[in-house]
């Protein structure tokens, strides 16, 4: 028999290494209690103490409260488009987020990151162990910001974009949608859509497709 729990129950969808990490958050958190981790293809049978199925019938999440524990942004947007239920966000207990920040549903806030006073961001973010989202940030949908990443105010992240680990993004500039900024990269100057960005200060490498 399961322990009980008076906390609302939450699936979580994708039993890979970034499960692990929305796990410890949904703990630090304490909103909700972990029912099952479903996946398309499990290589295990549990997780720490929960339980790891195969994700077979997607009706049996209708109306069920979700996270899509998936780090590539394009799987999580074939997720959320596929599965009809409740996707909410979960924010680490560490974490720093402004009460006039907007968080968008599906998003998950990791430990010690940062987000600051009007910032917006989209749904089914990731926002990184360690990251900062300055004051008046907006991200797109299914944007990824990497581990101790840096925003300053003002910038705009199209969706689909990843910023790198460590990555430090200065005040106002614009970053596209599709877009890939390398680890450790420094951006100066706006970045248009699918580009790929190395280096100090920030250079265009190539361009990925559409």
């Amino acid at each position: 028999m399961e322990p009980f729990s008076s906390l609302p129950e939450i699936y979580l969808i994708g039993a890979g290494g970034h499960c692990k990490v929305v796990v410890d958050v949904l703990e630090s958190e304490k909103k909700y209690s972990i029912r099952k981790i479903l996946d398309d293809n499990p290589k295990a049978d549990s997780l720490y103490t929960y339980t790891i199925e195969k994700l077979e019938n997607v009706h049996i999440l209708k109306d069920k409260k979700c996270i899509i524990s998936i780090g590539d942004n394009y799987i999580r947007e074939k997720i959320a488009s596929r599965l009809n239920t409740n996707y909410v966000m979960t924010i680490h207990s560490s974490a720093v987020v402004s009460k006039f920040a907007k968080i968008g549903e599906g998003t998950q806030i990791m430990a010690t990151a940062v987000v600051n006073p009007e910032a917006i961001i989209g749904k089914h973010c990731i926002i990184n162990t360690g990251a900062i989202i300055e004051h008046d940030c907006v991200l797109g949908d299914y944007v990824h910001i990497s581990p101790n990443a840096t925003l300053g105010g003002n910038v705009i992240v199209g969706e689909f974009t990843q910023v790198g680990i460590g990555a430090t993004v200065i005040q106002s500039i614009t970053i596209g949608k599709n877009v890939v900024i390398g680890a450790g990269t420094v951006i100066i100057e706006d970045i248009p859509d699918n580009a790929v960005v190395v280096g100090v200060p920030g250079k265009i490498i190539k361009y990925k497709e559409a």
